[in-house]
């Protein structure tokens, strides 16, 4: 007789808000063209005083692994067994693998943030580098382009928040050796004019904030200036029209989406998934 086996292969991702996240049709359609025909990826809201809740549950169902989002991705460490020596200096952990109830985190964010920045053609080598936020994302991509050379690096974050800038700019500065410094974002920002990668890594602009854009004076972007946006929905943000009004260039969330997905699913399956697929996939949900 035929053995029969229905186990559902469970993963997902942990965020709040996080109906807008469209993972699932990323990476389920890469799951497909795997022919990994009974995984499953699940959206779930959790909110922030449940994490830890969460995390037993992900243990309980046994699920083989779980994406991390706003605002669980620093919460999320001392929940884990584990974690990579990338995701220490981080601070931050995007994605979880759960190896026989051993739960190991790593951070994907960085990485494929710098592989969709290679696709669009730029280098961070000597690159004089602003960044908005010092949340996850922000030490994700700042602590990957230090390593990757990157000469300079400023952190523009709110006041309110100070403490995450300073502590992002200490780790930056003992542990990379490359010059970062914070301004406090208390007005309009003016973009210095040496400056050569803008990164937007706040959720400003995200669904269902369509409308909303970081406070800055837009007329400072110059002709040499690359824009990147980490927002996956939309994928073109006001942020980035207005960089594309000025003839700049400009690349969207989307890569780095793509990337990070296409990191976590080998990591959960042991199998390198089509990004092409992906992509696709994600076009026809957002544009």
């Amino acid at each position: 007789m035929k053995e029969l086996n229905f186990l559902d292969n469970l993963v997902g991702v942990f965020g709040h808000p996080v109906a807008e996240n469209p993972g699932v049709v990323i990476q389920e359609a890469a799951f497909e063209a795997l022919g990994l025909k009974r995984w499953r990826f699940l959206t779930i809201d959790v909110d922030p005083d449940k994490l830890q809740d969460a995390i037993a549950g992900l243990r309980a169902m046994k699920m083989r692994g779980i994406n991390c989002t706003l605002p669980h991705k620093i919460n999320v460490l001392p929940l884990l067994d584990e974690i990579s020596p990338a995701a220490q200096l981080i601070g931050a952990v995007n994605m979880i693998v759960n190896d026989n109830n051993r739960l190991f985190g790593e951070n994907t964010d960085g990485k494929g943030f710098m592989e969709s920045l290679r696709e669009a053609g730029e280098d961070p080598i000597g690159k004089k580098v602003v960044i908005l936020g010092a949340g996850g994302a922000s030490r994700a991509i700042s602590i990957e382009m230090a390593l990757a050379g990157a000469s300079q690096i400023t952190i523009v974050n709110i006041p309110s928040d100070r403490a995450l800038a300073y502590a992002l700019v200490d780790t930056l500065t003992k542990h990379t050796g490359v010059e970062a410094k914070y301004v406090p974002w208390e007005s309009e920002y003016i973009i210095p004019s040496e400056t050569d990668i803008l990164i937007n890594a706040t959720p400003i602009g995200l669904y269902p904030n369509i409308d909303e854009k970081p406070m800055m004076d837009y007329d400072s972007m110059h002709g040499d200036l690359f824009v990147q946006d980490v927002i996956p929905n939309p994928s073109f943000t006001p942020f980035l029209a207005e960089a594309e009004k000025r003839n700049i260039r400009w690349n969207s969330g989307m890569g780095m989406l793509i990337n990070q997905a296409a990191i976590n699913i080998k990591m959960w399956t042991g199998r390198n998934p089509d990004k092409a697929v992906m992509t696709e996939a994600y076009r026809t949900i957002i544009g």
